[in-house]
C-alpha cells in the first residue's frame, strides 16, 4: 500500500469514528500528517508505511506540540525494517506511541484500547495488582505459593501486586489460574504514560534568524512563543495573560508566495481542529486580510504598532475563531 493510500484510509477511518479531521499537511517540513478531534480528545497523527522513518527530532517535535496544544501525538504504521507491527500491540518510538491500522480501528471505531505493549525484552501487559492480591488472599495462597505456581520468585509476585507489569506468558498463566483476566488497557489517548518511561518535554528549538523580529513583537504583546522545527507553522504562541477571548495561536512567517498561501490554508484547517487561532506574518503587503480562517498581517504593519492590545485586536479581527468541535 502506498503511503498516500494509507493516509487516506486512516483519515476515512477517523471520520467514520466521528472525528473532525484536518486537511492533510501536504507540505514540508511536517512533523505530523493530520490533526483530529472528537470531543475533548485531540490527536496529532504521523502515518508511515515503515516506522523506522520516524526519527528523534520529529518525535521531540510531536511531544512538544502535544504539550502546547493539549494533544496526544501518535504514529500509525505498518512495519519496521524487520517485521510487521502486530495488531493489538502498542510500540514506542522516541516517546510516542505507535500502532498498526487494525489497532487504530479497535481504538477509534470500536472504543477498545490495546492491552499489550512492546518494550525491550518482549511484549508486556499492565497487571491490576490490587485485584491480583485480593484473588490470591481469597484463595488462601501466600506470595510464595503463587510464585511457585508461576515459576517466579516471591519478590517478583510482590512486585506484580505493587503494580509492576508482566510478560504476556505470565498474564496468560494468571488468567488460566484464576479464571479471569488481570490485565488493564494501555491508555493510548493519554500518551500511554502509564507504561512508557516519564520523559520531560524537550526544550524548544531556537527561532530561525529571519523570524526573530516576529518573535520579539509577539513576546512584547504578551505571548510566549514556542518555535517549531518541522511543523506546518513556525510557532505556537500562548497568551501569557490567559485571556478567555484569546486562545493559543499558530503562526507562520515568510514572503507571501503561492507556497505560503497553501501553508496558511493548512494552518486554518489545523486551527479549526486544534481550536486555535492562526496568523501568517508576511514580508510583503497583501491586498487580502485572510486566507480562509488564517489572518494575514504584514511585518510592516506589525512594526508600526506600539500598543500590544492593538496587535491582539488586529489578529482577532482578521482571524477566524474556530467553532467548538
Amino acid at each position: 500500500m502506498s503511503r498516500s493510500a494509507l493516509v487516506g484510509n486512516v483519515t476515512a477511518m477517523l471520520e467514520d469514528a466521528g472525528f473532525l479531521v484536518s486537511e492533510r499537511c501536504a507540505i514540508r517540513p511536517k512533523s505530523f500528517d493530520v490533526a483530529a478531534r472528537r470531543g475533548e480528545d485531540l490527536v496529532l497523527l504521523k502515518i508511515l508505511g515503515n516506522i523506522d522513518a520516524f526519527d528523534g527530532t520529529t518525535g521531540e517535535e510531536m511531544r512538544r506540540l502535544g504539550t502546547y496544544l493539549d494533544a496526544t501525538p501518535m504514529v500509525v504504521g505498518l512495519r519496521t525494517r524487520d517485521e510487521d507491527l502486530k495488531p493489538g500491540v502498542v510500540y514506542f518510538r522516541h516517546g510516542v506511541p505507535v500502532f498498526n491500522p487494525d489497532t487504530a480501528l479497535d481504538l477509534f471505531v470500536e472504543g477498545v484500547p490495546p492491552l499489550i505493549y512492546a518494550a525491550p525484552g518482549g511484549l508486556y501487559v499492565n497487571i491490576d495488582g490490587d485485584l491480583l492480591a485480593d484473588e490470591r488472599r481469597e484463595r488462601g495462597w501466600s506470595l510464595g505459593q503463587l510464585a511457585t505456581e508461576l515459576g517466579v520468585s516471591r519478590r517478583t509476585v510482590s512486585k506484580y501486586e505493587d503494580g509492576m507489569n508482566a510478560s504476556i506468558d505470565v498474564a496468560i498463566q494468571l488468567e488460566e489460574m484464576f479464571d479471569q483476566p488481570f490485565s488493564s488497557p494501555v491508555e493510548v489517548m493519554d500518551g500511554a504514560e502509564d507504561v512508557r518511561d516519564a520523559e520531560p518535554t524537550p526544550d524548544d528549538p531556537d527561532p530561525e534568524s529571519d523570524d526573530e523580529h516576529v518573535v520579539h513583537v509577539l513576546t512584547r504583546a504578551g505571548f510566549t512563543v514556542h518555535p517549531t522545527a518541522r511543523a506546518p507553522f513556525k510557532a505556537v504562541s500562548e497568551d501569557d495573560e490567559r485571556r478567555r477571548d484569546f486562545m493559543p495561536m499558530l503562526t507562520g512567517h515568510s514572503a507571501f508566495t503561492r507556497s505560503a498561501e497553501k501553508r496558511a490554508r493548512i494552518m486554518s484547517s489545523l486551527g479549526e481542529v486544534t481550536q486555535t487561532r492562526s496568523v501568517y506574518f508576511t514580508e510583503d503587503q497583501s491586498k487580502r486580510e485572510a486566507v480562509e480562517g488564517t489572518a494575514l498581517v504584514s511585518c510592516e504593519e506589525l512594526a508600526g504598532i506600539d500598543d500590544p492590545d492593538e496587535i491582539r485586536d488586529l489578529i482577532r479581527d482578521r482571524s477566524q475563531e474556530p467553532s467548538e468541535a
